[in-house]
């Protein structure tokens, strides 16, 4: 990743920014095929797609990661529950036998 005060201008920010955000859509593809597969492993284990304890964990690992890089917790707490909220969707439609 190229260090933010190389980039000369708007143009090269934003083509990085754009480049950036690519990523992160390739990256959201791979958590969703993850999400795909433990909707397999918990309709064999006949586990629901909500686990509490499980949603509480991963916030508090999105809120420790945040710290951890200098961003606002409650910020990322909010993007990682919309996530997960949408990923429990997924779970469930794919446990019903629908295609997301």
């Amino acid at each position: 990743m190229e260090n933010p005060s190389d980039l000369p201008d708007m143009p090269a920010l934003r083509a990085a920014i754009d480049t950036l955000d690519t990523d992160l859509i390739a990256l959201l593809g791979r958590r969703a095929a993850l999400i795909d597969r433990a909707a397999q492993i918990k309709m064999r284990d006949g586990l629901p797609a909500r686990i509490d304890a499980r949603v509480e964990q991963v916030v508090a690992n999105a809120r420790r990661h945040a710290a951890d890089a200098g961003l606002d917790p409650d910020l990322i707490e909010h993007i990682w529950r919309q996530l997960i909220e949408t990923a429990i969707a997924r779970e469930e439609s794919l446990m019903k036998g629908d295609r997301p």
